[in-house]
């Protein structure tokens, strides 16, 4: 495995690591999570991702009891949690957002269903537009000086709102958020090489990217229609299947032009999809859901390409995706 710095923190994440979105708790059980985080783990990952919103809390859940029963030692892996979309069926204002009572509050639950002490990474998951950042930042330095929280930041946050946020906490001598999860992949690159360009300088943060193969489209799964074991065929994720395919033909166009690049190199397009957001120096770990124990391993052996991404390939690669 390889590992780089979250940012300028110390904190050394897996250069591949795994999150519960969409699947766990749904396509996903416990006796599924407990092989695939067992098998994650030995091959190096350290880094656990979740959020109170995933499947209402059942995801945390099911990643909780299976981190206990694995019985991984806390200090060989971080695990995190997400605050704003609140975990309730239909939830009241107090039970979401980012205000200082959810954002305790939430913690709290995070905590309980985890089954962890506290959490590594504690991330804002959207931008509150009824909640002051100040309010947000001070929550959130709370939790790291009651020790619930070891380091904060944001998941696709406005560059402006992130840049508030470090002021607020430079004048007022709280901790600053480090990190943001973007979503980045060869289909969608322009917030992170473009709108937070100026944050990795400024600040030193880091990125856990997620949907490296577009929610399953850069797999190439989808050329020729919706497999019915698939994430987009799921009730309930209507809006998924819109947000993945809703540009029809140009984007899934892009994919087919990317399949002979990934053949000509011997791999399948997902490991090519992976290794290509790696080649990112301000991506700190790309963030893995599988599903499967066979994808999760054909997904892992993507860090044995990096090292052939040459010039010429990025160039061909390049030529595909266009400029952003």
């Amino acid at each position: 495995m390889l590992y780089r710095r979250l940012g300028k923190t110390g904190l050394q994440l897996s250069a591949l690591s795994f999150g519960a979105w969409v699947t766990f708790g749904k396509q996903v059980g416990r006796t599924q999570a407990r092989e695939l985080l067992a098998l994650a783990h030995d091959r190096g990952v350290n880094f656990f991702d979740n959020a109170e919103v995933y499947n209402k809390g059942v995801a945390e859940q099911v990643m909780g009891d299976v981190l206990a029963d694995l019985r991984f030692p806390r200090d060989s892996y971080c695990v995190s949690s997400k605050v704003f979309f609140g975990s309730a069926e239909h939830p009241l204002p107090t039970q979401r957002g980012l205000s200082r009572k959810h954002v305790m509050e939430a913690c709290g639950q995070a905590l309980q269903r985890l089954r962890v002490d506290y959490l590594d990474l504690y991330f804002c998951h959207r931008a509150d537009p009824d909640t002051p950042i100040e309010e947000t930042v001070a929550a959130m330095d709370t939790l790291i000086r009651q020790g619930k929280v070891l380091y904060w930041g944001t998941s696709e946050w406005p560059a402006e709102a992130i840049h508030e946020a470090h002021r607020i906490a430079r004048e007022n001598h709280l901790y600053a958020p480090v990190v943001e999860q973007p979503e980045y992949n060869l289909l969608h690159r322009e917030r992170v090489e473009q709108e937070y360009a100026p944050l990795y300088a400024a600040y030193g943060m880091g990125t856990t990217i997620w949907s490296p193969l577009s929610s399953g489209l850069l797999s190439g799964k989808y050329n020729d229609g919706i497999p019915a074991d698939s994430r987009l065929a799921q009730p309930g994720y209507e809006w998924l299947r819109e947000g993945v395919l809703g540009e029809g033909d140009e984007r899934l166009g892009k994919v087919r032009a990317l399949q002979p690049i990934a053949a000509d190199l011997g791999v399948p397009l997902t490991q090519l999809a992976i290794a290509w957001c790696l080649l990112n120096p301000h991506v700190s770990t790309v963030m893995l859901g599988a599903s499967r124990r066979e994808q999760l391993e054909q997904n892992l052996d993507a860090l044995e390409l990096l090292p052939r991404l040459d010039a010429a390939i990025v160039e061909r690669i390049q030529g595909v995706i266009g400029a952003v």
